[in-house]
């Protein structure tokens, strides 16, 4: 196989992730990365850096819309250093019924997309945005979707199916889970240690988990959108429907219209709360941690509750799996927040979850279980552009 230069594009809800990789053979090289952080804002970050390291670029622009923060990233990679892309990948939450397999993008599937933003509606229009722009500047290069519902595709029909009239379910809506790249790269790197029974806490500004027997997804806590689940950074999670009922009707006076107070109910359920909701400062767990220590109640709150949801979960989807072997943490919280990994696993020794607190003390890959403790607790950051590099070489060569 000759050398191909594969683009990623990785798009979140503010934020556009990038990446060039050179594949060959068996072998998946990372020659650049970079991102456009805080789209919507006069204070965005835009960095690239090399293979070693180097800061190619650093800045802080504003980046009032998605259109300019993908200027940025096109601007960028249209030229030296960069090598032109024989590829480009995408990754996007979820497809709807119709698309559940990562695929070659056509005119057919961008439509199909188009009509279940709704699944995702923080992620999938810009994520559709970039699909397009990216066909409009790379003439002939082909452009392959990959999903996160792909990797959840497995969960067992009685997990993924709402107890919603049938009517609902024909349309499509059915739990769909995300972050489905990142897990499935979590299996792929620990390879032959791959334990018959995982559970993975993908802990970051969105936050889920999923339950995983023998490397395929049986049940996850995200559902027809991101939205559900735990708590995430500005997300409720799981939520009693009839507090969703009482917002709108709280709303339904200010706005009358059927759309517009769906509008702002989804702004409150999406935007507004979790963490940011209940600290009442940030969505960041950095900012959060750094007001607790200064004694703010709100913030502790929002911690306690964060870990709680997290740690019931955890216990749910021991008995989905009839018992666990491995715990593993990713994502920035996840990989970083040495104290969130404390406070969830404190109180979970009955099912075999014993943290070592001087293993604890590190970022980024690390065996963190104590010595003899019947569950390994590992932290292991995700890789999903790689897993999107091999999903592109694999569907080009087929």
């Amino acid at each position: 196989m000759p050398t191909l230069p594969v683009l990623v594009l990785n798009s979140g809800s503010s934020s556009i992730k990038f990446s060039v990789y050179e594949a060959s053979d068996g072998e998946r090289t990372k020659l650049f990365e970079g991102a456009v952080d805080g789209i919507g804002t006069d204070q965005g970050k835009f960095w690239i850096k090399d293979a070693a390291g180097t800061k190619l670029i650093d800045e802080t622009p504003a980046v009032p819309n998605r259109d300019a923060a993908f200027k940025l990233v096109t601007d960028a990679v249209s030229k030296s250093p960069f090598p032109y892309p024989v590829a480009i990948g995408h990754r996007m939450v979820a497809g709807g019924p119709k698309l559940l397999q990562h695929q070659r993008i056509t005119p057919e599937a961008l439509d199909e997309m188009e009509r279940r933003v709704a699944f995702a509606p923080l992620h999938s229009p810009i994520a559709i945005y970039i699909m397009r722009q990216a066909e409009r500047l790379f003439p002939g290069v082909p452009n392959f979707v990959c999903f996160d519902s792909a990797f959840h595709s497995t969960i067992p029909e009685a997990a993924a199916r709402f107890a919603i009239p049938e009517s609902y379910v024909e349309q499509g809506v059915r739990r769909y889970g995300a972050h489905g790249i990142s897990y499935e790269s979590i299996v792929y790197q620990l390879g032959r240690e791959l334990p018959s029974r995982l559970i993975v806490c993908h802990l970051g500004n969105g936050a889920s988990i999923t339950a995983i027997r023998d490397g395929r997804s049986v049940d996850t806590s995200m559902g027809l959108t991101p939205t559900g689940g735990i708590i995430s950074g500005t997300r409720t999670g799981d939520i009693d429907p009839g507090v969703m009922l009482y917002i709108l009707r709280d709303i339904a006076a200010e706005y009358p219209t059927t759309n517009a107070a769906a509008d702002q109910l989804e702004t409150i359920v999406a935007k507004k709360s979790g963490l940011l909701g209940v600290s009442r400062r940030s969505n960041d767990m950095r900012d959060i941690r750094e007001h607790l220590s200064r004694g703010c109640p709100h913030c502790g709150m929002a911690v306690a509750e964060f870990t709680y949801v997290i740690r019931k979960f955890i216990g749910a989807y021991h008995a989905v799996l009839g018992g666990l072997d491995m715990l593993v943490f990713t994502g920035g919280i996840g990989e970083n927040d040495t104290q969130t990994r404390i406070d969830i696993c404190a109180g979970l020794q009955h099912l075999g979850i014993q943290l070592d607190p001087a293993r604890n003390n590190v970022r980024g890959s690390a065996t963190i279980s104590a010595e003899g403790s019947p569950v390994e607790i590992r932290v292991i950051p995700p890789a999903e552009d790689l897993l999107i590099v091999n999903h592109v070489v694999r569907l080009l060569e087929s």
